[in-house]
């Protein structure tokens, strides 16, 4: 298969930005997944959808929205009732999930080309993104592999805690370039570097 181009163009400039002690307080960095997928479950199919997610990838996802799972190959979380993304490293995760999810279950939805994959890591990661949107990213309301979705301006984001301090965020293609250049500009004043 052809390697997709990352969407970021001349805004990608890998280095230390703005850092004037030993350590930058963000790392931000392009994740780029094999697959991306959106699975939504019809009212009442809730839990066939689930089910059929865990057993697709493995993961013991669990129930409800906002909560989810990772491993370093694979994510799952739920960001809104019924509605779960799904992220591996692995190409063709959407024609298995559309296998175990029949439609009267719910759709299936792959998201590969149309998002682009973010990450935001270190000390200052929560302070960084709580700059930009208006949830709380403690670590208490938001949970280890938890989910949201939310906007920074007009710009949908659909975010997964992936460590203490690691956050993985999936925004529209069209909007990744100038989402990294705003995102750039927040992490500034903690100094941040870009891998």
């Amino acid at each position: 298969m052809v390697e997709q181009l990352s969407p970021l163009g001349s805004a990608w400039k890998p280095g230390r930005h703005n850092v004037v002690a030993a350590a930058p307080g963000v790392t931000l960095s392009e994740t780029k997944p094999g697959s991306i997928v959106q699975v939504a479950a019809w009212p009442g199919e809730e839990k066939s959808v689930i089910d059929a997610i865990r057993s697709v990838t493995g993961l013991k996802l669990p129930d409800g929205a906002g909560g989810g799972i990772a491993t370093e190959h694979k994510a799952a979380f739920g960001f809104a009732p019924g509605k779960f993304l799904v992220v591996t490293q692995i190409e063709g995760i959407e024609a298995e999930l559309l296998k175990a999810i029949p439609v009267t279950f719910g759709t299936v939805t792959g998201l590969s080309h149309g998002r682009t994959a973010l990450r935001v890591a270190g000390p200052k990661a929560e302070w960084v993104l709580a700059k930009l949107y208006p949830i709380d990213f403690a670590l208490p309301a938001f949970p280890l592999h938890a989910g949201r979705s939310t906007t920074h301006h007009d710009v949908f984001t659909q975010i997964q805690r992936t460590g203490a301090d690691s956050f993985d965020l999936y925004v529209f293609r069209s909007f990744a370039r100038s989402f990294w250049t705003t995102l750039g500009h927040a992490a500034e004043e903690v100094g941040y570097e870009v891998r």
